[in-house]
């Protein structure tokens, strides 16, 4: 069974869950949205999480607060980056909580990667085909999230996440449960030999998540890739679920920037240490 399990949150609003976190962490809720359930019209339709892509703002505003709310959070908890597919992470501290949520503006800028060990912050980023990477110590009871497109992926976001989270709360990547969310799979991700490359400098001894399309191009898959990524910084192989979920196939459920020609809405991950389990 897919580690991202889907829930009906009501009548209109499909979440996807990481399973196994939720039913055996109290104090944690993780997941990513699909595209059902929110108040955008036309190509955002509906439940567009992001305020870049030119979309009424205090819609997506009015999504943001209905998702917290569903997740039982408080709205003003959170928190998001201004994501530019780099491989900058930054440590979410109180100062931070908020920020992001009602303009692009105030977000963490030029970030990629977040961290927190407070309890009461909701993370969040945004997708339409790239991947989501989410982070949980739960011996140091922190947690994290990446954004890795292929630019991200290949500046090792993920490795780069696990050090700042080792650097700032003290964990080891053997403790770290990750877990890489719904993305554009292998299936409907071509690429050229320029991408490639870049792939192909992270030096692995084979062909690690990608193979020719037989028109001179790649079929590329960056979840295989993240894995590989996340094993070499230590994490172990029970500790990783990957998602089959594929973005591009499945437009009916997900944004997809590449199936969709860039006119279309993003998905948000999340993840929060909830405050009143934390507490106990």
């Amino acid at each position: 069974m897919d580690p991202f399990v889907q829930h009906e949150a009501d009548e209109q609003t499909t979440l996807f869950y990481i399973d196994s976190w939720i039913r055996e962490i109290s104090y944690v809720t993780a997941g990513f949205t699909s595209r059902r359930g929110g108040a955008s019209k036309g190509v955002f339709d509906s439940l567009n999480c992001a305020l870049h892509v030119q979309d009424d703002a205090d819609t997506v505003i009015s999504n943001r607060t209905g998702l917290a709310l569903a997740l039982g959070m408080d709205p003003t908890a959170w928190t998001c980056a201004e994501q530019v597919h780099g491989s900058r992470v930054h440590v979410v501290t109180s100062t931070d909580r908020g920020a992001g949520r009602e303009n692009r503006e105030s977000a963490i800028q030029d970030t990629d990667a977040i961290i927190t060990n407070l309890p009461d912050v909701l993370l969040t980023s945004f997708y339409a085909d790239c991947v989501p990477l989410f982070f949980l110590d739960p011996v140091n009871k922190a947690v994290g999230l990446a954004h890795a497109g292929w630019k991200g992926t290949v500046q090792r976001i993920a490795s780069k996440t696990v050090e700042a989270m080792g650097a700032n709360y003290g964990t080891r990547p053997e403790q770290l449960l990750t877990a890489i969310g719904p993305s554009i799979g292998g299936c409907c991700y071509e690429v050229d030999q320029g991408v490639i490359t870049h792939v192909q400098s992270l030096g692995f001894s084979d062909e690690i998540g990608y193979k020719t399309s037989g028109t001179g191009k790649y079929m590329l898959d960056l979840k295989i890739i993240n894995r590989e990524l996340m094993l070499q910084a230590g994490i172990l192989p029970s500790h990783i679920e990957v998602s089959e979920w594929c973005t591009g196939c499945r437009t009916d459920l997900f944004y997809s920037h590449r199936k969709e020609n860039g006119r279309t809405g993003r998905m948000a991950s999340w993840i929060a240490l909830k405050e009143e389990v934390m507490a106990l």
